[in-house]
């Protein structure tokens, strides 16, 4: 590979398209894991929202544990488990389990979002308390703690997570702001930026991140700063129909912004809507995350923004109507890379 190509992995919100059911988009997921298997993708991570009639993947754990099961060498993993949601004891517990399946393939990609709105949340996590809490430093420090031991005195001392015969896999912390940044760095593991939507600037959050890491004394841990940023990407041979999806996608996101969400349109569905001027003026804050257009087009323009803001790895989520033309947007853009 040479030193100017960022690899490439593929974060998934199983998108449930129009005229498509939401368990289409399960099926759609482990398909497209093992066809970015094939083509060379790094990773595959799968996210975690409520709901959301736009996006299936509502459990992480469950679609990581039926990914890995359907491919073999491709690393698979949360983008990601939204901690307050979960109690850390099961968190860790879990993940052992996954490691313990497969070993060496799994990722733990740690996020403070809800993944949903305030009503859903509330339900998720049973007390208004939780809901409004902010203490993501002390649910981490007890998932690590459920691993590496807690202090004597604690009242969990005597609780681990089993099986205690693996490690936690690889934790990520998760963000699209300042303060994901630089937890990440403080909590001295890798960072993943949310590109595809995020409001800080990359280059200032990855910045914030190197600059704040400090290696943590876990074994295994990380000794330097380690980075992805995930972006969006849309691709076709044909700039025309490039757009067309992206035009698709873009509507999405627009119905999204205005509470309306709903299935993935189709591009014939983005072409018959009746576009006001606030739609293209939220359609144009969409071009703004999302890299649209030709194989080698797309492809130089996401591995820009990577090296512009230093990331050691690109996570490319790509939101199409026709799975098949996921699957061809997946591959085009591996075809582009010089490393094919």
């Amino acid at each position: 590979m040479s030193e100017a190509t960022i690899p490439l992995s593929v974060l998934d919100l199983s998108p449930v398209s129009s005229g498509r059911t939401g368990s289409d988009a399960l099926r759609e997921s482990i398909a497209l894991a093992q066809h970015a298997e094939r083509l060379g993708y790094r990773r595959y991570w799968v996210a975690e929202h409520h709901n959301l009639p736009s996006v299936a993947s509502s459990s992480p754990v469950v679609m990581i544990a039926s990914i890995a099961a359907a491919t073999s060498t491709i690393r698979v993993g949360a983008g990601g488990i939204m901690l307050p949601n979960h109690a850390p004891l099961q968190v860790a517990e879990t993940f052992r389990v996954l490691e313990a399946l497969h070993p060496g393939r799994i990722d733990l990609g740690i996020g403070r979002a809800p993944g949903t709105d305030q009503l859903t949340a509330f339900a998720l996590r049973r007390s208004k308390e939780a809901v409004t809490a902010n203490d993501f430093p002390q649910q981490f420090a007890e998932l690590m703690a459920y691993v590496d031991g807690f202090p004597q005195d604690h009242p969990f001392a005597p609780i681990s997570a089993q099986p205690t015969d693996v490690p936690l896999p690889p934790v990520w912390i998760l963000g699209s702001s300042m303060y994901g940044a630089q937890a990440a760095g403080l909590l001295g593991t890798a960072f993943a930026f949310a590109g595809h939507f995020g409001n800080a600037d990359p280059v200032e959050a990855m910045d914030a991140y190197r600059q704040s890491f400090h290696p943590n004394e876990r074994p295994g841990a990380l000794t330097d700063p380690h980075s992805m940023l995930a972006v969006s990407a849309i691709v076709s041979d044909d700039a025309d129909r490039a757009a067309e999806l992206g035009r698709a996608a873009a509507l999405s996101t627009v119905r999204l912004r205005q509470n309306s969400p709903g299935p993935l349109p189709s591009p014939e569905e983005a072409a018959a809507h009746d576009w006001t001027e606030l739609d293209e003026q939220m359609a144009a804050s969409f071009s703004h995350f999302t890299t649209v257009g030709t194989p080698d087009e797309a492809f130089k323009r996401i591995q820009i923004r990577g090296t512009a803001c230093g990331a050691d790895e690109l996570m490319v989520t790509t939101n199409i109507h026709d799975p098949a033309e996921r699957q061809r947007s997946y591959e085009l853009l591996m075809s582009a890379s010089p490393t094919q």
